[in-house]
């Protein structure tokens, strides 16, 4: 694959059809699902010589990577538009967790300066 090709797929692949589905209509309601979707990629390429005159050796590669979750929808009824939000657990728990750490730390700390 070409360079310039390769550039084009990972184009194609951190495009908002990556973030908005396909819209869903029922009964006068649209319904256009979300995700959040954070995506690197990289690449690179080079060539060597053998040293006893041949043709040089060449090479290239490249890697993509791309973590989506999904994020709520736009609810389209009537001429109204609203965001629902999903409820992330991960990011819930997440959030806990650094709560209860820094309860824990300051604990200890207070524990610490109290010897």
């Amino acid at each position: 694959m070409e360079p310039k090709e390769a550039l084009g797929s990972v184009r194609d692949t951190l495009s908002a059809r990556q973030v908005f589905g396909e819209p869903v209509e029922r009964d006068g309601v649209t319904v256009i699902p979300a995700a959040t979707v954070i995506g690197t990629g990289g690449g690179g390429g080079g060539s060597k010589s053998s040293g006893d005159g041949d043709e040089p050796v060449t090479g290239a590669g490249m890697g993509v990577g791309l973590f989506a979750w999904p994020s709520g929808a736009f609810e389209i009824r009537e001429d109204r538009v609203t965001w629902r939000p999903t409820l992330d657990f991960t990011r819930i728990l997440l959030a806990a967790l650094g709560v209860v750490t820094a309860l824990g730390l300051g604990g200890l700390a207070a524990l610490h300066r109290g010897r």
